[in-house]
């Protein structure tokens, strides 16, 4: 009976030691991200004899709810994404485990090769984002370039853009006008200068005319500044003056992506991300820097992020810590996300190997321009919550769609936007 008992009871050890070696880890992909994820995680269990990696792979419009879901009844998985914006408020609520004391532990990471203002997105000192300890560590570093299809520009005789220049304002519009056509004569317009979604790329017209959301101390809304209304209102006269881009009707059946992959837009926002999906267009392309208002303002763009965030409920947190700086900074996974063309690599010591890989674009070094010099952060990562950077973007479509006049729109919104800014100073206080 005694034998028994040890038996049942080394039983239990073994056990609990293997569901300690469990860890799961819960993010929304495409598929083709999935199959390069789960070549990572075979890799790693192969090279950690015991450890299961649980992968949950869920879409992305679905992933915050899950999220929220899974720490409400107390079963978050152990690792997860987390975004710039997020990390505030995760930190507060103690929903993340302080990565400061792993982040030199790992084997095959140099931490140190990581690039700081990926890091930066990920620090909190309780009071500012970009200062402190580690509290996720960058997934990527996502450069939102600008594209133009070449072959059109060829096609139109118009000299292929300078790679190190931005188009001013006028000298855009002027191309756009060019590329615009009716290419088959049926009276309508089928070919467009471009198509841009206001929520990705309105922004970077107003940083490109000098203009931003909010000031520099980050608690006051500028949106009535005149260079801001003037960026609203060159935005919107694109469909509404100058008719170089589809209307939101026209939009409705062959949206901005369907004409740029199928090569009837000029220009078009292109991303690290998307070079899988662009791989087999039938058109080159190349990138460049967006717009400015004037020869003498800089260009901007955004610099996105998501992060890999340890639960601070993990039952394993050296092998989730580890877990995650393996797909954040190994050297043989940013290899291979970069050959596999999925991102730039975090590791700044792979940017002569992704700047010189062959086919479209070209102009890579575009995307590291972007990493080191020019890319910005969403004005909502300022921040502890976004709802005053949605309001803008709530009821922008009267602007675009004639309704209401850019300078009239901005007077409105700009007090209720600081309103909600003040609501979520007040918030993070408390």
């Amino acid at each position: 009976m005694k034998r028994f008992f040890l038996i049942v009871f080394f039983l239990f050890l073994s056990f609990a030691a293997a569901q300690a070696q469990e860890i799961t880890w819960m993010n929304y992909a495409n598929d083709q991200e999935r199959v390069i994820f789960q070549k990572l995680i075979d890799r790693f269990e192969a090279e950690h004899p015991g450890v299961k990696i649980k992968f949950l792979s869920v879409q992305q419009a679905e992933f915050g709810a899950k999220i929220n879901a899974s720490f409400s009844a107390n079963e978050p998985p152990d690792i997860f994404y987390v975004g710039p914006e997020s990390v505030r408020a995760y930190v507060d609520k103690n929903r993340l485990l302080d990565l400061e004391p792993y982040v030199n532990s790992a084997a095959g990471v140099n931490f140190s090769d990581l690039y700081e203002n990926a890091l930066k997105k990920y620090r909190y000192d309780g009071e500012t984002l970009g200062k402190g300890d580690i509290w996720a560590l960058p997934k990527d570093l996502g450069p939102f370039a600008f594209g133009y299809n070449a072959d059109l520009f060829k096609k139109a005789g118009i000299p292929l853009p300078d790679k190190d220049k931005p188009y001013t304002f006028a000298e855009f519009l002027d191309v756009c006008r060019k590329l615009t056509r009716d290419t088959d004569g049926d009276g309508k317009i089928d070919q467009w200068g471009t198509s841009l979604d206001v929520n990705w790329s309105f922004v970077q017209f107003v940083w490109g005319n000098g203009a931003d959301f909010l000031d520099e101390s980050k608690k006051k809304v500028t949106i009535t500044a005149p260079e801001f209304i003037e960026a609203l209102r060159y935005f919107s006269d694109l469909t509404l003056k100058y008719k170089v881009t589809p209307t939101s009707d026209e939009s409705k059946n062959t949206p901005p992506y369907a004409r740029w992959c199928n090569g009837t837009l000029g220009f078009f926002p292109v991303a690290p991300w998307d070079l899988v999906a662009f791989a087999n267009l039938p058109f080159q392309f190349d990138v460049i820097p967006w717009p400015v208002g004037k020869k003498e303002n800089k260009t901007a763009t955004w610099l996105g992020s998501v992060g890999y965030g340890v639960s601070s409920e993990t039952r394993n947190p050296e092998l989730a810590a580890e877990f995650a700086l393996y797909l954040s900074a190994n050297r043989e996974t940013m290899e291979t996300m970069c050959d596999l063309d999925m991102q730039v690599p975090n590791l700044q010591s792979l940017a002569d190997r992704y700047v010189g890989k062959q086919g479209n674009p070209k102009n890579r070094e575009e995307f590291i321009q972007i990493i080191s010099d020019y890319g910005r952060s969403w004005p909502a990562e300022y921040t502890y919550n976004a709802s005053w950077y949605n309001r803008f973007f709530s009821s922008i479509q009267d602007v675009l769609d004639g309704k209401e006049s850019a300078e009239s729109y901005c007077t409105r919104l700009e007090p209720k936007m600081q309103r909600l800014l003040d609501r979520a100073a007040k918030k993070q206080k408390s």
